[in-house]
């Protein structure tokens, strides 16, 4: 019985030696992403890891990173799904203009995306100027504002990613169900969107991987205020300045998350065929 180790090594005899011209540039890509993970490992003193962990301000920054990444997973659920059905299902007049504005993020410094959300939702904003007015609540240096900024920078992964997969699926499907009876809304319900499921699951880990990472645009809209606006990655910039040997300690809390969520997901992307 043939194994899949052994069509590997069966196809690898048909196709030859790989070239150096691609070997050698190959192996210097994957030293430049390895090498700083196994340093930061090597460098981290483990002996206070465990400590660190059960200091309040560790504690405090791992609530706030936690629920916020799980917020912002939510509203990219509940509000991208819809968006990146819009983008792949409806033609309406400024469609490619809607989608360049949602890919805009992926690209935008993380400071400016900042900025903007203060232009736009800070006591003067033109948005948050009226909620100050008539309700009387502001939202720059909250909670609520480590959310939007999260939501802000991680919502493009997520509908870029259900987008590709609506439009991979096609709508012949879709059409099938119309013939059969069903409203717009069940087909996506009942068709669109489980043939789309991958590309959900890939996306809600895209957009809590980047909420999780998140910095600039946070300390920027939200500050960098212990116990309320405070992130992993806002303490770890802190705390660099004064302790770089705490700091590599903070950081390699993140990097085991990291991991144990690619082991988690070992079967659908760390496993070749």
């Amino acid at each position: 019985m043939t194994t899949r180790a052994d069509a590997r090594r069966a196809r690898a005899s048909t196709l030859g030696r790989p070239p150096l011209v691609l070997v050698v540039p190959g192996g210097i890509a994957a030293a430049l992403l390895v090498l700083p993970l196994v340093s930061l490992v090597l460098d981290t003193p483990w002996g206070g890891f465990l400590d660190q962990l059960r200091t309040q301000a560790v504690r405090d920054a791992l609530r706030i990173t936690a629920l916020a990444s799980a917020v912002t997973v939510v509203a990219c659920l509940l509000l991208g799904t819809p968006l990146a059905w819009l983008l792949a299902r409806v033609d309406f007049r400024g469609r490619a203009l809607l989608r360049a504005a949602v890919a805009v993020p992926l690209v935008l410094p993380p400071v400016v995306a900042g900025v903007a959300l203060v232009s736009a939702l800070g006591r003067n904003g033109l948005l948050g100027s009226v909620l100050r007015d008539t309700t009387g609540v502001t939202l720059p240096y909250t909670t609520t504002a480590v959310v939007i900024a999260h939501t802000f920078v991680s919502m493009p992964f997520y509908v870029l990613s259900v987008e590709g997969a609506l439009r991979a699926s096609g709508e012949r499907y879709d059409v099938v169900a119309a013939t059969l009876g069903a409203d717009r809304w069940t087909t996506f319900r009942r068709v669109t969107l489980p043939l789309a499921m991958p590309g959900v699951l890939a996306g809600s880990v895209l957009a809590w991987a980047r909420s999780l990472g998140e910095f600039g645009a946070t300390i920027t809209f939200a500050g960098n205020y212990p116990g309320t606006t405070q992130t992993m990655p806002s303490l770890i910039y802190q705390t660099l300045q004064a302790d770089p040997e705490v700091a590599r300690t903070l950081s390699m809390i993140l990097l085991v998350a990291s991991v144990a969520i690619l082991a988690a997901l070992r079967n659908r992307w760390l496993t070749a065929p």
